[in-house]
């Protein structure tokens, strides 16, 4: 069952694909969107992630930090971030595989990786929006977008 809005964003570290530990409490303060997907070079996710590439000012403006979750490892996430022109932090969930997206609720044990969460959390750690979304469905960023002008 995926984190529901109203609860506490569980907190985690996980190395960024520079190999940097990033720690989503060192976001208190601002606003992150925490971006589940399944796989780096799939033709979906690298959608995604490209129209969330050209609208970053949609979010730094609404000083909020977008962070990517995928259970890719960093080496993976390293080229495909280089490929895509893709400036903010993607995040490996690779090893304990999948221990961030079991702790969202968002890990498909059959397929072994994270399907399409994504998590509005506030400047105080606390999930106010969420969707959930199957492998093959596209997210609609402007509904992220929404959510954060809610906040």
């Amino acid at each position: 069952m995926a984190i529901q809005v109203g609860d506490k964003a569980p907190d985690f570290e996980l190395k960024d694909n520079h190999g940097a530990t990033v720690r989503l409490s060192e976001f208190r303060g601002k606003n992150v969107v925490l971006l589940f997907y399944p796989f780096a070079f799939t033709g979906v996710c690298t959608g995604e992630l490209c129209e969330v590439r050209d609208n970053l000012p949609q979010f730094s403006d609404r000083n909020t930090q977008v962070l990517a979750v995928s259970n890719d490892s960093i080496h993976t996430l390293r080229v495909f971030a280089e490929q895509e022109g893709l400036e903010y932090p993607l995040l490996s969930d690779f090893w304990p595989h999948g221990n961030v997206s079991r702790a969202y609720g968002v890990f498909d044990e059959d397929k072994g990786c994270a399907v399409r969460g994504t998590f509005v959390i506030d400047q105080e750690g606390v999930v106010r929006w969420t969707v959930v979304n199957g492998l093959p469905d596209a997210r609609d960023l402007t509904e992220y977008v929404k959510a954060l002008d809610a906040l």
